[in-house]
Formats: C-alpha cells, sequence, structure tokens
C-alpha cells in the first residue's frame, strides 16, 4: 500500500525492499480561471494554457552541481538521459491535459553514479514571466514513487500549499543515505523561474 507523506516527511527505498528501479511521476491541474478582453470583459471561461516542465538535476556530497553544464547535470524535455541511462525523462507535456502523471523520470537505483548524492525533482512554468502565471493556477499537484519491476506505488506527496506567485517548484528528492536511498517530500516554491537554469543556479 501506498504511503501518503507530508510536507517534510522522509521515506527509506532501502529497508528490505530490494528497489533496483523507481518511477518517478510529477503530476498538475489547471484551475478553472477565466479570459477577460478589453476592459476585463469575460470572453472564456476555458482554463489558461500552462506549460510545466519537470526535471531531475544531480548534486553531489557537497550539495552542489556535478558539473558547469546543465546538460552534464540535469535531465528535462531538451536533455532526456543522463548517466548512461540511469536517469531518463520520458518525454514533455506541453498541457497538462489527462489524468495521472503528466511527465515521468526512470531512476536505475543500482546505476547512479557514486559521485551523485542526491536528485532533485523539480518543475518549472515555461516563460511563466511573460505569460503571468504562477503556481496558483494549478492543483492537486503531486509527485510519487512506483516501483517499476512490479508497477505499484510505493509513496506519494500531494502538495497543499498555496503557491501563489512561485513559478517553479522542488518537488522532491531522492537522497542516498548509508548505503541507500530515501526520498524527501520538499514542496518549496520559487519565485522567479521561468527557465530551467533559475533553478539549477541555486545549486551553483
Amino acid at each position: 500500500m501506498s504511503v501518503k507523506l507530508e510536507k517534510g516527511q522522509k521515506y527509506s527505498l532501502s529497508d528490505g525492499k530490494g528497489l533496483s528501479k523507481v518511477m518517478v511521476g510529477l503530476g498538475w491541474d489547471r484551475t478553472q480561471l477565466p479570459k477577460y478582453g478589453f476592459f476585463k470583459t469575460l470572453i472564456s471561461g476555458e482554463p489558461l494554457p500552462v506549460d510545466f516542465d519537470a526535471s531531475c538535476i544531480l548534486l553531489g556530497a557537497d550539495g552542489k552541481l556535478l558539473s558547469d553544464d546543465v546538460n552534464e547535470t540535469a535531465v528535462y524535455f531538451n536533455n532526456l538521459s543522463l548517466a548512461s541511462g540511469a536517469i531518463t525523462h520520458l518525454g514533455d507535456n506541453l498541457t497538462g491535459e489527462g489524468e495521472g502523471d503528466d511527465e515521468q523520470i526512470t531512476v536505475d537505483l543500482d546505476r547512479v553514479p557514486e559521485n551523485v548524492d542526491r536528485l532533485v525533482f523539480a518543475v518549472n512554468i515555461y516563460n511563466a514571466d511573460d505569460r503571468g502565471q504562477h503556481f496558483g493556477m494549478i492543483k492537486n499537484a503531486f509527485i510519487r514513487l512506483v516501483d517499476t519491476d512490479t508497477d505499484t506505488e510505493i509513496c506519494r506527496y500531494n502538495l497543499t500549499d498555496d503557491y501563489s506567485g512561485m513559478t517553479g517548484m522542488i518537488m522532491g528528492e531522492l537522497c542516498r543515505r548509508e548505503g541507500g536511498w530515501k526520498f524527501n517530500a520538499v514542496g518549496q516554491g520559487i519565485r522567479r523561474a521561468s527557465r530551467l537554469g533559475n533553478i539549477v543556479n541555486l545549486y551553483r
């Protein structure tokens, strides 16, 4: 049975579970925000299009990036695989439409290089500043871990805070601890993150 986590809680993936490969699923729904025309006249009740981008950032034991080259230290829509396939992004979702996961990243825990101490899973809103968009425009955001061998959900963190004004989000982390891995439910908003580089720069 899947474990439901609260913000700040940690969950061990190693204690007798024998996990070797996990899928990290990230999801969200857009709120039904109205569109306005001239003089704020209501013209449509359809939700605003918002393009969310999920990424995985690799950090060393010092909490810093492994490289100054983003394509050597992050998996995202334009760089779908790292560490000889140990970490793979399964593709970009431009709209967030549909049920379940909107974007997925797989991690082969046994193949993650020893110099990688932490995997940070983040989501940012592409071109958020230009479009006037932020995380207050979404609901039901979550991050979950699935055992790919059994297709069983291991744990899930549903974000419940108000993230109005935030354009990026650190959803969760996988951290190497005592020879195994632990998942941390983070839920940290970032005010200015219209590009992945804004999040990556936090770890330089």
